[in-house]
């Protein structure tokens, strides 16, 4: 005999068999093949079984040997063993024993033989595999299926467990039809379950039923899917029940996987509890050019009785949102990446671009001829000055500007973005620090007219300039009292900037921290330790808390309520205050003695994106664990889950010598909770980051934010800083103005680098053909790491390094260091007052409601239009990927001991005169490429503990992985 060549004949010859088979013997012999095929195989092979008809061969001898009058079981149980295993495997068998009519026939048997325990659970174990149908669990529903399977559960017994587990896991299959849960609530099974459970639970003290209550809990979750069934549940105390269970099972180790479910089980069950707001729409709002102010972002104005009336439907979109990645910066189609967008402006609008590149026009003879006469006259060293990163800044030096700058920088300033700024007030810290009996939550300051008044003629005269100021006030007092030595920062300076800073609401605060300045930590700063289950004991803190009836709900800040800004009427409670440069926190409401639930402010004009915070926390008791829950974060997973911690400034430190941002924070966590808006958007979940703070001070003023903050006044005031602290016979820097922003406020734009070292043509030349680096950063306010890194960044180029001098003589340096100033200012998150990401209006962006990007975008082409394309946007040459390499070998050696890489043989590979630095040797440089065009340093959440030093570092090295226009995971690029 010969083999057939057909593979699929034996299991068809099988199946054939089987159909066909007149007496019992030959049937129970081809079970037993089956059997010992499926036994010994993989699930390939049930799949493949299932393809060539296995399905139907056993259901039609179920239906075959089940309609005898007296059915042989010796063939029949095993039939339904082979139906339930193979039924697990193919998701149409409920469809399937519909249409052959094999459901009501096992539910039939079911019913006649529910005094044999082992017949049972083998027709229990059928219905289960029937049931994961939706169309045949309604079907067995609406024949009694569910009441018969129901009865079958019965009370604690240590008889037939086995079946007893059956009934309980095809009772739940038989759940997942809604109808099946309506009809379950209707007729009480719902709470007969929980009495089941508790019966259960109170009974087994060995913990033998541990597979029976997680059965009985698998129910609860099939019943928790409908809105119908969780009210059910909470109605009849199911969520106590479940918090007392598991704090016994918390006793048992063994009880891990009891424990996991009920904790997430108590979560679905929470009802939603809308944010305590009269309105999603965020606390400030900012009339934009040209749309009417109902146009404004109302994704979250559906009436709320639409979120209760379509609940199912919330509840599909809700799963859904839940299998996404809310915040999804990776572009992924390399075909959209690689396309070049059309021009967005004829060449002509091209031109008013060129005063952005002063180094093109300024006239280098005439001031090296100033600075000769000046350095004859003068007895001042360079060797005296040391490195310029240490250098306290020298406010008795007069800033030496030429001409072209102060008219350039000045009047572009003056002319776009020209105000009266409002009077600034200094907050008073010392009510808090004991420095004065002044009552708590009073703020004291001086107007312009009375600043003014304090300023020497010099001073007066240089007011315009944002050069210091004298204040007679406290502050300056403790400033005169304190050795206030950080490098690059003066308080005086910071508030002149912090007056012409224009705001929504117009902050007339200083925050201290920002005021008085931070020096950086000591050194690198570890994750911080996560306790096991830390998580989890927050969420059934949660759930105890919606539990209690003990709850104080007492509203002791709100950012639209001034008179809740600093509420004397309650001596005992913590004091919240975030109207200030950078600050976000709405709400403040005390749920307990010491915890309170905080709410941030959305960004401005749209109704999302919160998670950024910064605000200011007083009248705490010391040695006290203090929590709090930002209830209203929007992200679904976050650094915070893996060691990173949110950052204090205490004044108390600062005065006593220690202005520095810490990490700080236990028993931090983030997860999802059960609040939803409150107008009930389709995502209608929210996420909380709990941390536990001790203060150590108990008349002290601390600051708590996401991040280290850095604000658009702190730029301001740092630029100007470090146009005083260079040489301008070395150090070309010009600070400029972009444009003016939507809410009237100044983008920066920077020029650096180094001056010619003779009037010689040759030298000048090759200033002028050096290449360009274009660098900007923070166009998510949120993300202020990046302006630390920029910072970082315009310290070293700006220094008296010798691989700083290196650069300087190598490329010009382009910079925006803030490309979203009015988010920043106004303490958003993503967006700009135009409640659009910039990062995403690249491509057509709107010269009017999109002005950094319009202009930024413009200034490129402009350059690309000039054959001054950017590193990084142009043609891939050899010399040119050589040029960029040590261009970052020479940044990255900052994270070591550059004392020993400062040898001539380090200079002369970035040797300017080479020919590669000659803008003649690439002027075959394609039209500008959108895709790359942005230089952002914005790290990741997770790289926030490093020094600026090691950030820059971070960020040099991702230049070297960029060679051409391509997506950036970190969105990081350098041109």
């Amino acid at each position: 005999m010969s083999v057939s060549q057909n593979p699929s004949s034996g299991f068809e010859a099988i199946f054939s068999t089987l159909q066909n088979a007149e007496d019992d013997e030959s049937t129970l012999n081809v079970l037993n093949i089956l059997d010992e095929l499926l036994s010994a195989g993989t699930d390939h092979r049930i799949h493949y079984m299932i393809s060539k008809g296995g399905s139907e061969a056993l259901l039609s001898a179920l239906i075959k040997n089940g309609s005898r009058s007296s059915p042989d079981y010796t063939i029949l149980l095993p039939i339904l063993y082979l139906v339930a295993k193979v039924g697990q495997k193919d998701c149409h068998i409920g469809k399937k024993a519909e249409e052959a009519g094999a459901v009501l026939l096992t539910l039939n048997l079911l019913k006649n033989n529910i005094q044999h325990a082992g017949r049972a659970e083998a027709y229990l174990n059928v219905i289960q595999v029937f049931a994961g149908s939706v169309s045949t669990s309604k079907h067995i529903g609406s024949n009694q299926g569910l009441d018969v399977v129901y009865n079958l559960i019965p009370h604690y017994t240590i008889k037939n467990r086995q079946t007893i587990k059956a009934s309980i896991i095809a009772f739940a299959a038989l759940l997942s039809s809604k109808d099946n849960i309506c009809s379950a609530v209707t007729k009480g099974y719902v709470s007969g379950l929980l009495l089941l459970y508790d019966d259960w639970h109170s009974k087994d003290t060995n913990h033998s039923a541990t597979d029976i209550l997680q059965a009985l809990l698998h129910c609860f979750c099939k019943i928790a899917r409908s809105a119908l069934g969780r009210d059910n549940l909470v109605s009849h105390g199911g969520i106590r029940l479940l918090y007392h269970t598991t704090q016994t099972y918390l006793l048992n180790k063994c009880q891990e996987l009891l424990i996991e479910s009920s904790v997430q089980l108590m979560r679905s069950c929470l009802p939603k509890t809308r944010l305590p707001l009269t309105s999603d729409q965020s606390a400030y709002l900012f009339p934009l050019p040209g749309r009417q102010h109902d146009d404004l972002d109302m994704v979250a104005t559906s009436d709320e009785s639409n979120g209760d009336d379509d609940d199912d439907k919330v509840e599909d979109d809700y799963q859904e949102a839940q299998s996404k990645d809310y915040d999804n910066d990776l572009e992924t189609d390399l075909n959209t990446l690689c396309l070049r967008p059309a021009t967005d402006r004829p060449k002509e609008l091209l031109l008013q671009y060129s005063r952005l590149c002063p180094e093109l026009s300024h006239d280098f003879l005439e001031e090296l001829d100033l600075n000769s006469q000046e350095s004859s006259s003068s007895s001042s060293s360079d060797d005296e000055t040391g490195h310029c990163n240490r250098l306290p800044f020298d406010s008795s030096r007069p800033e030496k500007k030429t001409p072209e700058f102060l008219s350039q920088t000045e009047k572009g300033t003056s002319d776009q973005t020209k105000s009266a700024p409002c009077p600034l007030k200094v907050k008073d810290f010392y009510s808090h620090t004991g420095i004065n009996t002044r009552s708590g939550g009073t703020k004291t300051g001086e107007t312009r007219e009375e600043a003014n008044s304090c300023l020497t003629d010099d001073e007066q005269k240089n007011k315009n300039e944002g050069n210091g100021k004298c204040y007679n006030s406290p502050m300056t007092d403790l400033i005169d009292i304190h050795n206030h030595d950080i490098p690059y920062h003066e308080p005086s300076m910071y508030r002149a900037a912090a007056m012409k800073t224009k705001s929504v609401p117009g902050f007339s605060t200083l925050a201290f921290p920002d005021f008085w300045g931070q020096v950086p930590p000591p050194g690198n700063e570890p994750m911080a330790p996560r306790k096991p289950n830390i998580q989890r004991q927050k969420v059934l803190e949660d759930i105890q808390r919606f539990l209690n009836t003990d709850i104080i709900n007492q509203v002791v800040f709100d950012l639209e309520d001034e008179c809740l800004w600093f509420p004397l009427a309650k001596p005992d409670s913590l004091r919240f205050f975030s109207s200030f440069e950078c600050g976000n926190l709405r709400k403040a409401i005390r749920v307990r003695r010491y915890e309170y639930d905080l709410i941030l402010n959305a960004d401005a004009n749209c109704s999302q994106h919160t998670q950024w915070f910064y605000f200011e926390v007083s009248n705490m008791v010391p040695d006290v664990p203090y929590r709090f829950n930002i209830i209203n974060c929007e992200k679904s997973n976050s650094q915070f889950n893996y060691g990173m911690q949110p950052v204090l400034y205490s004044v108390r430190d600062a005065l006593n010598g220690k202005p520095q941002w810490c990490r700080s924070g236990t028993e931090i966590c983030y997860f999802r909770n059960h609040f939803c808006p409150v107008r009930g958007r389709l995502r209608t979940t929210f996420y909380t980051l709990t941390f536990t703070i001790t203060f150590k001070y108990s008349e002290d003023v601390c600051y708590l934010a996401y991040h280290y903050p850095y604000t658009y006044s702190a730029l301001r005031a740092h630029l100007r800083l470090l146009n005083r602290s260079v040489d301008p016979s070395k150090v070309f820097f010009r600070e400029q103005v972009l444009c003016p922003t939507l809410a009237g406020n100044a983008c920066p734009f920077v020029t650096i680098t180094a001056c010619p070292p003779s009037k010689s043509y040759t030298d000048i030349h090759q200033l002028r053909n050096r290449p360009c680096i274009v660098l900007s950063s923070r166009v998510h306010p949120g993300e202020s790491n990046a302006s630390w890194v920029m910072k970082g960044t315009l310290e070293f180029l700006c220094s008296h390094d010798p691989i700083a001098q290196a650069l300087r003589e190598t490329f010009v340096f382009k910079i925006i260091p803030m490309l979203n100033p009015d988010g920043v200012i106004n303490g958003m998150n993503r967006c700009d007052l135009n409640r659009d990401d910039l990062n995403r209006q690249w491509c057509k962006p709107d010269p009017v409601l999109c002005p950094t990007i319009y202009h930024t975008k413009g200034f490129l082409s402009y350059l690309s239009s000039i054959r001054r394309t950017p590193l990084g946007l142009q043609t891939r040459t050899r010399e040119l990927e050589e040029m960029g390499m040590k261009f970052c070998h020479s940044l990255l050696s900052l994270t070591v001991d550059t004392r020993a890489l400062y040898g001539r043989s380090l200079i002369n590979h970035m040797n300017p005169g080479h020919n590669v630095l000659d803008h003649k040797s690439h002027k075959q440089g394609f039209e500008l490429d959108l895709k790359g065009c942005m230089a952002n340093t914005c790290a990741e959440d997770g790289a926030e503990g490093q020094r600026t030093e090691n950030k820059t570092a971070r960020w040099c090295h991702s230049f070297t992985t960029v060679k051409s226009p391509a997506p950036s995971s970190n969105n990081t690029d350098v041109y």
